[in-house]
């Protein structure tokens, strides 16, 4: 439970500000938001664990601390002004204000730049997905020989690049002409993203000559943060324009996916404290594969929209199956 303390806490202050702002059923609709969002990135939780895992304990404090506070006011407050506001061209204040005054106005310019935030999301996602199945390193394969077999072209150069980009151009070629140029340009960015952080992580992962193992863990640590901040971010995206359909307060959205990035957050601690990806072996291949999917699904979103709860069952069922094939994997070891 002590992992959860401070999720507890924020959820308090969260509901009073909720209450504050939007009486009784603003309270209603903010635990709502919050149990979606706990839904829909149980997966998320998984993947971060696996990097945190990686991180210093003092990185660790940061991603519940000031992690969370770029999470709720910059990624599902912050950054969705700015998506408005580079579409529009209307000025971050005017944005800001729409937002808070002409709600239904700021909801639909959100909604029509839907294009570039999943083919942004999506491409990323889509990288951190081919970047574990073409995984060499990795040693138990929970497809068996079908996924060593894929891990293989792992020896490929680039290959995650040339897939993911081979899947964009793919992807765009079924949008109106219009909007081809702005998903393209939206999913290179996420290409070029992950490419970035991935590399210097990689860098910094590596220790130099002459350098102190701490200054590299402390350098590792840094980029793994960033990485994971990218990470929460694709997949906020979407919920964040899905929140719409429930209210179209912007202050409600906000405090509702603090609750829900909140308690994520706390889980993936409890993932790593507890060595649950060391006990549940294909955990996270399951959740990899479900992250796989949601990067799919954002993609396939630029022109058929898919509702949020098809990817929050699909993702359950592969973390399900993942546990499922984990505890047989177990008892297979413990005969042997």
């Amino acid at each position: 439970m002590q992992h959860f303390r401070l999720s507890l806490i924020v959820t308090v202050i969260c509901l009073a500000a909720a209450f504050y702002w939007g009486g009784i059923m603003g309270a209603v609709i903010a635990v709502i938001l919050g149990i979606l969002e706990v839904s829909l990135s149980f997966d998320n939780a998984v993947v971060n664990a696996s990097v945190l895992k990686r991180m210093d304990e003092r990185w660790q404090f940061y991603f519940l601390t000031w992690g969370i506070l770029i999470a709720v006011f910059g990624m599902r407050l912050l950054f969705p002004i700015l998506i408005v506001a580079a579409a529009t061209g209307i000025g971050f204040a005017g944005v800001a204000e729409m937002a808070l005054n002409d709600t239904a106005t700021y909801a639909r310019h959100l909604t029509e730049s839907h294009v570039q935030i999943a083919a942004f999301g999506g491409m990323f996602l889509l990288m951190v997905f081919f970047s574990f199945i073409f995984d060499e390193g990795k040693e138990l394969h929970w497809l068996g020989r079908i996924e060593e077999k894929i891990a293989s072209f792992g020896k490929l150069e680039a290959i995650e690049i040339i897939l993911a980009l081979g899947v964009l151009l793919i992807s765009q070629h079924w949008l109106p002409e219009e909007i081809r140029l702005k998903a393209l340009f939206a999913g290179i960015s996420g290409v070029i993203l992950f490419v970035i952080v991935d590399s210097l992580a990689t860098l910094f992962e590596s220790e130099e000559e002459g350098e102190e193992l701490s200054v590299v863990l402390k350098k590792g640590s840094i980029m793994s943060f960033l990485y994971l901040e990218v990470l929460d971010a694709s997949f906020s995206f979407d919920g964040v324009i899905g929140a719409f359909a429930i209210t179209k307060d912007v202050i409600i959205i906000m405090l509702g996916l603090a609750i829900g990035a909140m308690f994520v957050r706390s889980l993936t601690v409890y993932l790593v404290r507890r060595g649950t990806l060391d006990e549940y072996v294909f955990l996270e291949h399951g959740a990899h594969y479900a992250i796989g999917v949601l990067a799919g699904i954002m993609l396939v979103s630029m022109r058929y929209h898919t509702p949020e709860v098809v990817t929050g069952l699909i993702g359950a069922v592969l973390i399900g199956l993942s546990v499922l094939s984990s505890i047989r994997y177990k008892k297979k070891m413990a005969l042997m």
